[in-house]
């Protein structure tokens, strides 16, 4: 029987061990992956420290991850992914396996179905590669659940230019790749997006403006609210949907509210969990951001999801973003209890990333 290594969960609030496990065969629409690098999301920490989205015990979790693809399932699409060249970045599925222990990231073997893999062009370095999933996808997804257009099917006729696009907390790592995909909805010429706003602490302002932002503002400031209406008002636009990477919601929604009309809604797409006790704003609707859990209609998203970051890598319109760091190098798996604890105590414009393999 063919073993490999796993950070492996035994219990809600434990550290994860290092366990050898039984490496499984794909599923009809499954790749094996050979696990090179894993990214570290705030989420890892949460299901680590306080067992959300885990039902049973022991298993193992992780969403970002890059590797090689080793064996494809039967129903895989012929030719697309090839055993032992393909290259991929892939979003875990296992909170949508209910935490099977053979989807999860953070070991040397993981099952992916096919449609929530990326195909890596050339260029794009393993540790790099795992922080695009996540990263890509949130944003991504914010902008269907809040209405606003794919890249490529708003219509003229219906829009105009005339909306700057919010994006709080933007130097996070879904806040980087949020200002590049809402750059490329302000250069599609039939969107209503017009402008990209972002913001960021002082430090990162010329790195968010670097990906795409046209203003950026520091959260940090007492008056951040009122600076970034006055701005919309002077370049005679409204602001209607907020993307929230990080950061608090309450300013989202008070930058939304002074736009609020009788005709319009406004809309937050917000990656952090609302918060039960969350105040409501009359004419703010707020969307917690998850894919679908239907099997059918999420893998479909998925597919739609990674293309659409599969073509803009390809041809340069988008880039890994923020860089990554590795945290305990040469430590592999064994390094992910640390990177985790140091993620919880706050890093900025990084993505922490361990090395699983060569």
């Amino acid at each position: 029987m063919t073993t490999h290594l796993a950070a492996v969960s035994l219990a809600k609030g434990a550290p994860f061990e290092l366990q050898t496990r039984p490496t499984p065969k794909p599923g009809p629409d499954d790749l094996l992956i050979a696990v090179k690098s894993v990214a570290l999301n705030p989420a890892d920490g949460i299901m680590r420290d306080q067992g959300l989205f885990i039902s049973t015990y022991p298993t193992v979790i992780g969403f970002d991850l890059s590797g090689l693809v080793l064996e494809v399932g039967d129903n895989v699409p012929v030719g697309v992914f090839q055993p032992g060249i393909t290259r991929v970045a892939a979003y875990s599925s296992c909170v949508w396996k209910s935490c099977d222990s053979d989807y999860g990231a953070f070991q040397e073997r993981c099952l992916v179905p096919w449609q929530h893999a990326l195909l890596l062009p050339e260029g794009i370095s393993w540790n790099q590669a795992a922080t695009l999933p996540v990263a890509g996808q949130v944003p991504l997804s914010a902008w269907d659940m809040m209405g606003i257009p794919r890249l490529g099917e708003a219509t003229a006729s219906s829009n105009q230019k005339r909306e700057a696009l919010l994006i709080w907390g933007a130097s996070s790592s879904v806040g980087t790749m949020g200002v590049q995909t809402a750059r490329l909805l302000r250069d599609d010429h039939d969107s209503s997006i017009a402008a990209v706003y972002a913001t960021a602490g002082t430090a990162n302002h010329s790195y968010v403006a670097s990906l795409g932002a046209d203003r950026v503002f520091d959260y940090k400031e007492p008056q951040v609210v009122d600076a970034i209406v006055s701005a919309a008002r002077e370049d005679g636009l409204v602001i209607r949907h907020c993307f929230l990477a990080t950061g608090q919601l309450a300013s989202c929604q008070a930058v939304l509210k002074a736009f609020v009309g009788d005709d319009q809604k406004a809309k937050i797409g917000s990656a952090p969990v609302v918060p039960p006790d969350a105040e409501e704003v009359d004419g703010v609707e707020t969307i917690f951001l998850m894919p679908s859990m239907d099997e059918e209609k999420g893998l479909a998203q998925f597919r739609s999801w990674m293309g659409m970051l599969r073509n803009n890598l390809a041809n340069g319109t988008i880039r890994p973003s923020p860089e990554p760091r590795v945290v305990g190098k040469g430590m592999g798996l064994e390094a992910i209890n640390t990177g985790l604890d140091v993620l919880h105590q706050g890093v900025s414009c990084i993505k922490l990333v361990i090395e699983v393999a060569e």
